[in-house]
C-alpha cells in the first residue's frame, strides 16, 4: 500500500501541475512569448474575439509600441484583422485602424486605413495621427499586426476598437453585424493597463429602440395618417370620424417620435462622422416641423374663416415635408444602424404598401370627386 506522506506528496504535485496549467490558460497574454524576440511589458486578455494587445508606453515622448493578436486563424482562412484606436469617439467612425490580411499572392498585408463611413472596405490610407513600423506576420496559427504609434495626447487613455472579418479576393469584406463582433470596443489606459468595456448590449438596445419608435411614429403613422385625411374625408358617410382619426394617429405619432428623437439625441452625444450630423440635423428639423404641426392644430381657423385657405396650404405643405424627410432619414438611420437586411426590407414593404394603398385610393378619389362634379352639373342645369 501507499503510505500516507507518499499519498500527500503525490497531492501536491497534482495540485502544482494543475495550478501551473490553469495558470498558463488563464494568463494567455503574460505568458505569450514573440517567436522575433520582440518584448511588451504590458498586455490585455480583450474581453471579446479571442483577441490579445501587447504593448510598451513611453510616458515622456508618448509613443507607444503595439502588438495586436487573433488566433486561430490560418492563411487559407481567407480573413482580416483589425485594430483601431478613435481619437474623436468610442465608435467605427473616425477610427485609425491598422488592417492584416493575407493576399492571394501568399504574401502577408499590413497597412493603415482610416473609417470614414460604415461598409467601409478598410482602404489604405494615412492616420490623423504618426505610424510607422507597420508589419504583420502569422505564426502559430495566428495572426499579428505590430506598429509604434505616436499618441497625440497627453493622455495615456484611448478609446480603441479591434474586428475581424471576411476577405472577397484582396479586400476586406464587412464584418458581421451581431454578437462579439459589435461589442469589441474599449477604452484603454497604456499607463496603468486599465481596460474597460465600452461596447456592448446596452448601446446597441438604445439604438434598437431609437430605430423601432422612429420607424413606427415618422415613418408609418405618420404617413398613415395623411392618408386618413386626404382619402376618407371625401367619403360623406365617414362624417368627423375621418378628422379624429387623423388627429389621434398624427399625435400619436407625435408622442412616439419625440421618445425616439430624445434617444437619439442621447446617443448623437456619444457619435460622430458625417452620416450622423446629416441623420441628426433632419432629426431636429423633423422634431421642430412635428412641433409647428401641433401647434398649428390649436390654431386651426373654422371651415368659413379668410384665413382657413392659407392656413390649409401651410399645414398640408408642412405635412408632406415631414413625411418626404421622415423617410430619408430612417433609411439614413438603418445605414448608421446597420441591422439585418430583413428589418430594412420590411419597412420597404411596408412603405411601398402604404404607396400603393395611396395611389388606389387617390384613383378611387378622383372618380368619386368627377362624378360628384357631373351630378352637381346636371342638377345646375335643370
Amino acid at each position: 500500500m501507499v503510505s500516507t506522506s507518499s499519498s500527500l506528496q503525490l497531492l501536491l504535485l497534482s495540485l502544482t501541475l494543475f495550478s501551473l496549467i490553469f495558470s498558463v490558460f488563464a494568463q494567455t497574454c503574460t505568458t505569450y512569448n514573440f517567436s522575433n524576440t520582440k518584448v511588451f511589458t504590458s498586455c490585455s486578455d480583450l474581453p471579446v474575439l479571442n483577441s490579445f494587445l501587447h504593448w510598451n508606453y513611453n510616458l515622456r515622448t508618448h509613443i507607444v509600441d503595439v502588438a495586436y493578436r487573433q488566433p486561430g486563424l490560418i492563411s487559407s482562412s481567407g480573413r482580416w484583422i483589425s485594430w483601431a484606436i478613435n481619437p474623436t469617439s468610442d465608435g467605427m467612425i473616425g477610427a485609425q485602424s491598422l488592417v492584416a490580411f493575407t493576399g492571394s499572392d501568399g504574401s502577408m498585408r499590413a497597412y493603415t486605413s482610416p473609417i470614414t463611413a460604415y461598409r467601409t472596405k478598410l482602404e489604405l490610407g494615412n492616420l490623423s495621427f504618426p505610424v510607422s513600423d507597420v508589419s504583420a506576420v502569422l505564426e502559430n496559427n495566428e495572426m499579428i499586426i505590430f506598429a509604434s504609434i505616436q499618441l497625440l495626447s497627453n493622455s495615456s487613455e484611448i478609446n480603441h476598437l479591434w474586428q475581424e472579418g471576411p476577405l472577397k479576393g484582396d479586400i476586406p469584406g464587412i464584418h458581421a453585424t451581431s454578437g462579439p463582433n459589435m461589442e469589441s470596443k474599449a477604452t484603454l489606459d497604456f499607463l496603468s493597463g486599465k481596460a474597460v468595456t465600452v461596447g456592448g448590449n446596452s448601446k446597441q438596445k438604445n439604438k434598437n429602440v431609437h430605430g423601432v419608435l422612429s420607424a413606427i411614429s415618422w415613418g408609418i403613422l405618420m404617413p398613415l395618417g395623411i392618408i386618413i385625411a386626404r382619402y376618407l374625408k371625401v367619403c360623406k358617410s365617414a362624417g368627423p370620424a375621418w378628422f379624429y382619426l387623423h388627429v389621434s394617429c398624427q399625435v400619436s405619432a407625435y408622442i412616439v417620435g419625440v421618445a425616439g428623437w430624445a434617444t437619439g439625441l442621447t446617443l448623437g452625444n456619444n457619435s460622430s462622422g458625417i452620416q450622423y450630423n446629416a441623420h441628426r440635423n433632419i432629426g431636429i428639423a423633423l422634431f421642430c416641423l412635428g412641433t409647428l404641426q401641433a401647434f398649428a392644430l390649436l390654431l386651426r381657423p373654422k371651415p368659413n374663416h379668410k384665413y382657413r385657405f392659407y392656413w390649409n396650404i401651410y399645414h398640408q405643405g408642412t405635412g408632406y415635408i415631414v413625411i418626404i424627410l421622415s423617410i430619408i432619414n430612417i433609411f439614413k438611420g438603418f445605414d448608421i444602424l446597420d441591422p439585418e437586411k430583413k428589418w430594412k426590407q420590411t419597412y420597404t414593404g411596408v412603405l411601398a404598401s402604404l404607396g400603393g394603398i395611396a395611389i388606389a385610393l387617390e384613383a378611387l378619389t378622383w372618380i368619386i370627386v368627377t362624378r360628384r362634379k357631373k351630378a352637381s352639373m346636371n342638377n345646375t342645369s335643370v
